[in-house]
């Protein structure tokens, strides 16, 4: 790669990474009612067939995924307030929340629908049995993280 392309890709990142910090400033932390055909901007890597899979299960339950293939999401987590302990292989957003990695779809709406003031739900890693995962499944939590970097258990699988 040279400088150029090096130059136009930190610019092009740190201008996504702004982007995204704004909207999840601007939205509101909380819904009127459950989420119904919500629209989530998806940050992943372009190589990555488990991220296709989950976003193929939040389409089948009605949700517009808007993709946005990166090379390095790091930035992106870091803006949207993920714990490093809770960082997966994608992170999407949707009014004001953070859904970091392999969330079950019905926690998804059901987190939306609550309206909760925490910052997001995320599944860690990338366990076997997850939504887009496959595999012989294994054992994982949904954690909920709040914006002050408290955590707990929001659901067992």
């Amino acid at each position: 790669m040279n400088v150029a392309e090096n130059t136009r890709k930190t610019a092009t990142s740190r201008a996504l990474a702004v982007s995204v910090v704004l909207a999840l400033g601007m939205a509101g932390a909380s819904l009127a009612g459950p989420a119904q055909s919500a629209e989530f901007s998806v940050y992943k890597s372009p190589w990555c067939g488990c991220c296709e899979g989950w976003v193929e299960e939040m389409q089948s339950a009605g949700h517009t995924m808007i993709i946005n293939d990166m090379d390095d999401i790091s930035a992106i987590k870091k803006m949207a307030g993920v714990p490093d302990a809770l960082q997966a292989c994608h992170t999407a957003m949707v009014d004001g929340y953070v859904i970091e990695g392999h969330v079950p779809v019905v926690e998804v709406e059901r987190f939306l629908a609550e309206g909760s003031e925490a910052r997001g739900i995320a599944v860690a890693g990338m366990p076997m049995g997850a939504p887009g995962m496959g595999g012989t499944p294994e054992p994982f939590d949904v954690i909920l993280f709040e914006a002050n970097g408290t955590t707990s258990v929001y659901a067992s699988y």
